[in-house]
């Protein structure tokens, strides 16, 4: 969809469009915005609607504070969750500081950046992600709550899944928003859902995951329920993950496929996974954001936990689904939908960029299952783990200085910070489960 200024402005007209969001997304993959009426749309399109960037944090200091929406006209689409008069529309926006330069501490500059990288070598960056989530009721004062009376399971269908209604609600509202759903199903633990959208060019993915999530939690507050991307709300059971399938392609050809390659992958795609494998302690505290990350991060609920690579099991990081030809992909494990998605994406192309630029050659694929691997065999075959808390996460992130020089010192210093003020606020708590198993014993 390539739109114009005139598309815009014609479209607003048309469809009784009253309010338009202008979106942007924080360094930690929350979103925001700014709205505005039909009345400054045209401003807004001219690049001149500025706010307050000291008031987002890690963005900017008090006395550097004004910054600027950049409009990218293609992500122009209208809400079909709100009234039919007086309509409201987004538009997402790139962020630029007053005197005219993209904003360091914009995700989505941060990705765009890797794809020019990626283009620059001439390769377009195609991404499929897998966005699971829990539905759950919400207390008399309609606050979230980790309650529901649902007891299905994989796959399972109505009426055991409670949330079947919600869950095509969602699909239908995807779908008019532009969205193609390849597929929607009932995950493995009870009121846990998926929801699978067509792969797309990495910068639209990344904007697809962010209002992905926004429609997502929007019908489900219609339907009474809380929708929680959070990696493991509950414990005792799976957590939510968001696994990202990626490919290269070069004039629209998938270049990881090469039916005369060993298991039809071409070289590139070995060099590929080579590069997110070296780099990805130092991704983890990308990919995995938060404290509550690395409860998902265990073993026993199916996500990964070694640095390994197969083409035949579900257990290690890194998977190669059967599909070839153009269908042909990597898909990387451990990402969890709390992850801030421009960033994700732009560290995971970095370090398959990387592995191409250098020829850096995976270990050989794991057939057994990495679990059940004695740790001598493990060692043996060089496989290391994943960071297990956000401390080592972040410990790991500073030692990458190319992942670091992909983020830029703004965004890795200012992360870093509220990262480590975040781990140093939790591991000052005392939790339920110390006094239920230490206050009676000593």
């Amino acid at each position: 969809m390539k739109y114009t200024k005139q598309d815009i402005i014609r479209m607003v007209e048309e469809e009784d469009v009253e309010f338009i969001r202008l979106q942007f997304t924080d360094m930690f993959g929350t979103l925001k915005n700014v709205a505005i009426t039909k009345s400054q749309l045209e401003k807004a399109l001219d690049n001149r609607c500025m706010f307050d960037g000291s008031s987002i944090e890690g963005f900017v200091r008090i006395e550097e504070s004004d910054m600027y929406l950049h409009p990218d006209y293609d992500t122009f689409v209208i809400f079909p969750w709100r009234p039919q008069q007086g309509k409201v529309a987004r538009i997402i926006c790139d962020i630029y500081c007053a005197d005219g330069t993209p904003f360091e501490g914009d995700p989505r500059y941060i990705l765009r950046k890797e794809i020019q990288r990626a283009a620059e070598m001439g390769y377009t960056f195609d991404v499929g992600p897998e966005c699971e989530f829990f539905l759950f009721h919400t207390d008399d004062n309609g606050q979230p709550t980790t309650i529901s009376h649902e007891k299905a399971g994989y796959f399972d269908l109505g009426p055991v899944d409670l949330g079947e209604n919600a869950r095509r609600d969602m699909v239908l509202t995807l779908e008019d928003m532009g969205f193609e759903i390849e597929a929607s199903h009932h995950e493995v633990a009870p009121a846990q859902h998926e929801i699978d959208f067509r792969y797309d060019e990495a910068l639209k993915t990344a904007d697809n995951i962010m209002t992905f999530k926004l429609a997502v939690k929007t019908i489900a507050k219609r339907h009474g329920l809380f929708a929680s991307f959070m990696p493991k709300p509950r414990s005792g059971v799976n957590g939510s993950g968001m696994h990202i399938n990626m490919s290269l392609s070069r004039d629209g050809k998938n270049i990881f496929a090469d039916e005369e390659g060993e298991l039809g992958l071409s070289q590139e795609a070995y060099y590929f996974i080579g590069g997110v494998m070296k780099h990805m302690r130092g991704m983890t505290a990308i990919t995995n954001p938060l404290v509550n990350s690395y409860k998902r991060l265990v073993p026993g609920y199916e996500a990964p936990i070694y640095i390994a690579w197969s083409a035949t099991n579900r257990s290690p990081l890194i998977r190669i689904p059967a599909t070839r030809g153009e269908g042909t992909r990597v898909e990387l494990r451990c990402p969890d939908p709390a992850a801030n998605p421009y960033l994700a994406l732009a560290v995971c192309l970095a370090a398959g960029l990387d592995g191409i630029a250098n020829k850096i050659m995976p270990p050989e694929a794991v057939k057994e299952n990495v679990f059940e691997m004695r740790l001598s065999r493990k060692a043996k075959l060089g496989i290391k783990s994943l960071p297990e808390d956000l401390a080592e996460a972040l410990h790991e992130l500073e030692q990458d200085t190319y992942i670091t020089s992909v983020l830029g010192s703004h965004i890795t210093e200012k992360y870093v910070e509220a990262k480590r003020a975040e781990w140093n606020t939790y591991r000052t708590q005392v939790t339920g489960w110390e006094i239920d198993n230490y206050l009676y014993k000593i």
